[in-house]
């Protein structure tokens, strides 16, 4: 849209055409250039004056105290300014642009004040207004009037204090002065608004002086009184006198209610009202009665007395040490009193407790980071998630773990402590770290129970990796003899005692070898023989696996069972045609006498020393027994050994001269550890069986 600039003044016989060149671009695209020839012709003008059509426009200065409506400029053919080489004002049309001002236009070109007049109270005011003036034609021209509002010279009429309250003792005579009243400000009179028509008191108009028109009793008045600048009656004040005239025996005032107890939470704002007290004297009036709050100064300090009201001075903040050590309430006594008279008073006891408003959310720790081994036992703690919240109680809290406990979760969180504790088994090859969101919720923080709020903590538990041991199983070697069972039974031989580190890990137990013929089976860590009807005994040499460990670490030891198993003997079968016959007999009484014999001190010394002799000579011989070569049993292309790290196994058997000890040609270690026995052979000139180390040469003879 392209417009005339304002105050710009076109002349056809000056120039009669305009070239205009515009640019336009839109974002993204090419600047388009074009231009617009704009023709001007010869015709009737409608012009404006030069300071009103000028871009600043024409400038008017009044006075704030200017009465309402007062003309202030006029856009005519007139000294005031306006327009000229136009018909009269009557064939012409005035239009406000804007209409943000208070400023009146009428219809003929008038600028007024406003209707309520303008605001004395404030400094220099400016006000623009922008007017349109057309004639019947359609020719037009536009200005602007800046009225510039200045302040008032003189000063206004204002009374010092806008209420009075004047006590009188009842008695007074007609026309005696009861109080006066005093305005500042120029030709200042006064006058009674209200009541409009007084029946008890008058006012010097000049002087401000109230006077009562009879005797007066025991009554209570209010006179709103107005002060006024005779030359300038819009220039005015009014105040409010409270005139209490009270007998001689008074009592003191009733307040209702008499004890004031509250409950208030600690979100209250300042300035809040708590109570408005409704005292009464004996005249059932409260204007001349005063409030005082007494009492500790905390109570004080957070509560104060606005007339009749108590109302909240400060913050009462439940959370602080300081409320808790008060217990939460504030005590005080508000003293009513007439006429400021100490002896005509009532006191009404307060008592305020501040209830607890759930504001804050609680607060993560920082650096909720846990390191546990992955050994550690079942219940063991990993740590404690301390979070804090700022409402009080402080840091009244419940923890709890998102997602809840199941079998894949191997952790648990206190309810109450935060304390995070294995319920699971763990392993850091399969996870090395594990996240828990643990959600805290305040509690006891809000008299609502419902208002409850958390927030949600990531907690890092990071595994410790701990190497597997072997297997412990004590003793490694045993030998036992059974008498076997009727065949079809499952007769239980031995349980192997066994541990592993962790304690909490698993063992498994295996036969690996000696069980060609499926006598024995284990039952846990149990060693059971299935009977059968075989008569001759046996000897067993059981290799039994035991595997500990988790995942991909799991290892295991070697442990030999050797189990003579004998027979049990098979009763003749009674026959049938034999009958036997119970014949009654006497009880037999037998008396057999047994001789002990006793022998003194000094031998059972001696033969215990021989006893501990002999065995030390039996021990260094078995020793030097077992320090030979290590042999392997079996026969065939297939035996069983003990090697250095476990059982073997061999492929073939050689042989040696004696013809039944074995020697392994190829052997490969499953698992062992140094020190066990790792071989089991044959003496080739006893014929016993025993066990040995091929490191240390021991032997142990089954």
């Amino acid at each position: 849209q392209v417009t005339l600039r304002a105050g710009a003044e076109l002349d056809a016989r000056r120039v009669n055409q305009y070239t205009l060149l515009l640019r336009a671009a839109c974002p993204g695209e090419d600047e388009v250039e074009e231009r617009l020839f704009v023709r001007v012709t010869a015709g009737h003008v409608l012009r404006c004056d030069t300071p009103f059509a000028s871009a600043e426009g024409d400038v008017v200065q009044v006075l704030a105290d200017v009465a309402p409506r007062t003309p202030l400029y006029a856009v005519l053919p007139q000294p005031l300014g306006g327009l000229t080489g136009f018909p009269s004002p009557s064939f012409l049309q005035f239009r406000l642009r804007n209409h943000n001002t208070p400023l009146i236009l009428t219809r003929r070109g008038l600028v007024l004040a406003p209707d309520n007049g303008f605001d004395r109270s404030k400094d220099t005011q400016m006000f623009r207004l922008e007017i349109e003036v057309m004639d019947r034609h359609g020719h037009n021209c536009s200005g602007a009037v800046r009225v510039e509002v200045l302040p008032s010279r003189r000063p206004r009429v204002t009374f010092p204090e806008p209420h009075w309250a004047v006590t009188v003792t009842e008695g007074i005579g007609p026309w005696e002065v009861v109080t006066q009243v005093h305005a500042r400000g120029d030709n200042v009179r006064y006058a009674i608004l209200a009541p409009v028509a007084p029946a008890l008191f008058t006012i010097d108009e000049v002087t401000g002086e109230i006077r009562s028109t009879r005797r007066l009793q025991v009554v209570r008045a209010h006179l709103l009184i107005r002060a006024y600048n005779a030359l300038h009656p819009d220039d005015h004040a009014t105040a409010m006198v409270n005139v209490t005239v009270q007998g001689t025996d008074r009592q003191a005032p009733r307040c209702a209610p008499a004890i004031f107890v509250s409950q208030v939470p600690e979100t209250v704002s300042p300035g809040s009202t708590l109570v408005t007290l409704r005292c009464t004297d004996s005249i059932s009036t409260d204007e001349c009665l005063h409030y005082a709050l007494e009492g500790p100064p905390s109570s004080r300090s957070h509560f104060c007395m606005e007339g009749p009201q108590l109302k909240v001075n400060t913050t009462l903040d439940y959370d602080s040490e300081a409320m808790a050590a008060r217990g939460f309430q504030f005590t005080a006594t508000i003293v009513v009193t007439v006429g400021g008279q100490p002896l005509q008073s009532t006191r009404v006891p307060v008592l305020v407790t501040v209830t607890p408003v759930n504001e804050f959310r609680p607060a993560c720790p920082n650096g909720a980071t846990f390191t546990v081994p992955e050994t550690a036992a079942f219940g063991s703690v990993v740590g404690r998630v301390a979070g804090t919240d700022r409402d009080y109680p402080l840091d009244s809290l419940e923890y709890s773990l998102e997602g809840g406990s199941g079998p894949a979760q191997p952790f648990s969180i206190d309810r109450r402590t935060g304390e995070i504790r294995v319920v699971g088994p763990l392993d850091s090859q399969q996870q090395r770290s594990h996240r828990l969101v643990v959600r805290l919720t305040d509690t006891h923080n809000d008299l609502d129970l419902r208002k409850r709020q958390s927030r949600l903590c990531d907690v890092s538990v990071r595994l410790q990796a701990v190497p597997d041991q072997l297997p412990v199983c004590i003793p490694e070697v045993q030998e036992l003899r059974i008498t076997a069972g009727s065949p079809g039974s499952r007769q239980p031989v031995t349980r192997l005692v066994c541990h592993s580190s962790p304690d909490s890990a698993v063992l498994t137990y295996n036969i690996v070898g000696g069980n060609g013929d499926g006598r024995f089976q284990l039952e846990g860590n149990t060693l059971v023989y299935l009977p059968n009807d075989r008569a001759e005994p046996r000897p067993f040499v059981l290799l039994v696996e035991v595997w500990g460990g988790s995942g991909g670490r799991r290892r295991s030891i070697v442990v030999a069972l050797v189990v003579h198993v004998t027979p049990r003997s098979t009763p003749v079968p009674p026959s049938t045609t034999t009958q036997h016959t119970t014949l009654q007999k006497e009880p037999l009484v037998v008396v057999q006498t047994e001789a002990v014999w006793q022998p003194p001190a000094w031998f059972v010394a001696v033969l215990t020393i021989s006893g501990a002799l002999l065995l030390a000579t039996l021990g260094c011989t078995a020793r030097n027994l077992l320090c030979r070569p290590a042999w392997c049993s079996g026969t065939g292309e297939r035996c069983w050994c003990l090697g250095e790290h476990g059982p073997i196994t061999v492929p073939s058997c050689a042989r040696r001269q004696s013809g039944r000890a074995l020697w392994p040609s190829a052997a490969s270690p499953v698992s062992s550890t140094q020190g066990q026995f790792d071989g089991h052979a044959q003496d080739p000139r006893t014929g016993r069986d025993y066990l040995f180390n091929s490191m240390t040469g021991a032997r142990h003879w089954i």
